[in-house]
């Protein structure tokens, strides 16, 4: 539970903690106790806005702040209402995360094949100016005190995918990977257009994509050694085997058969392929 201690508003609960971890980009004071004369509390790593009855009154950065309804609004106007004193929830604090914090996003993508993918994504974000933060909390809704930074993924992950499958879609499978660098750059300056909007900042993009499907990259991998696709396909029956014990494991990558001195142990079926021989007239 969040309470005012000699009418200081901040991000700390009444134990202490503070509430802006590594997943909250923006946090809105519960409490209804922020009147005329309040402290407003400002840590080194957060903006605050501060609201009145829908209007933005001012944004401020670290440091301690009296509360008071000042002459000009930010953004909005404030519509008077008749209250015997100060009201509750005359104000409210928005306090918005400016730290960096890194978002990780994971999709599905299609290569030129049709052939499944996976890729993920990890994304450094931060909100850089008091303009940005009045952008955030203009822009993006949120539901409860929090926007935590799964949430900003729900707005980015179709952007993402998009971005992602616009150069897979045209690339080989066994080329993805030469083509990661093309993809980072296109998901960032999507990304970072994206973002914009909500005052958002994208600091570094790291891209990984990989066959969905474990068989392929496998195969993918001996492939990567020189291997042709008959080749590869050997090597990997090959391993199975050789996990299984079976002894005939290098005779699969050869292509030979197994003997023993010299000695076939295995029946040749051609004899039983022939046809039956007519029986001798007499």
């Amino acid at each position: 539970m969040h309470v005012a201690i000699r009418n200081v508003i901040s991000t700390l609960t009444a134990s202490g903690e503070e509430v802006m971890g590594p997943d909250v980009l923006l946090y809105h004071y519960p409490g209804n106790d922020i009147m005329n004369g309040s402290l407003l509390t400002v840590e080194s790593n957060h903006f605050c806005v501060l609201k009145s009855r829908g209007a933005i009154l001012n944004c401020y950065e670290t440091g301690q702040y009296q509360v008071d309804t000042p002459q000009r609004v930010l953004v909005g106007a404030i519509q008077q209402a008749f209250y015997g004193g100060q009201s509750p929830w005359q104000y409210e604090a928005i306090y918005v995360n400016r730290a960096k914090l890194v978002i990780r996003a994971e999709g599905q993508a299609l290569s030129r094949e049709m052939a499944q993918l996976r890729y993920q994504v990890d994304y450094y974000i931060h909100v850089d100016s008091k303009d940005d933060a009045l952008k955030l909390v203009q822009h993006m809704p949120y539901q409860g005190h929090f926007i935590k930074t799964s949430e900003v993924n729900t707005y980015a992950a179709p952007v993402l995918e998009q971005s992602i499958n616009q150069i897979c879609q045209v690339t080989p499978l066994e080329q993805i990977n030469e083509r990661i660098h093309d993809i980072t750059d296109l998901v960032t300056a999507h990304l970072q257009e994206f973002l914009n909007t909500y005052g958002i900042t994208l600091n570094n993009v790291k891209v990984l994509v990989a066959p969905a499907d474990e068989l392929m990259k496998k195969l993918i991998s001996l492939r990567a050694f020189g291997l042709d696709e008959e080749h590869a396909i050997r090597y990997y029956i090959a391993m199975l085997m050789a996990d299984r014990g079976l002894i005939t494991a290098p005779n699969m990558i050869s292509g030979t058969g197994f003997t023993i001195q010299g000695a076939s142990p295995l029946v040749e079926t051609g004899e039983y392929l022939k046809p039956p021989a007519e029986p001798a007239k007499r």
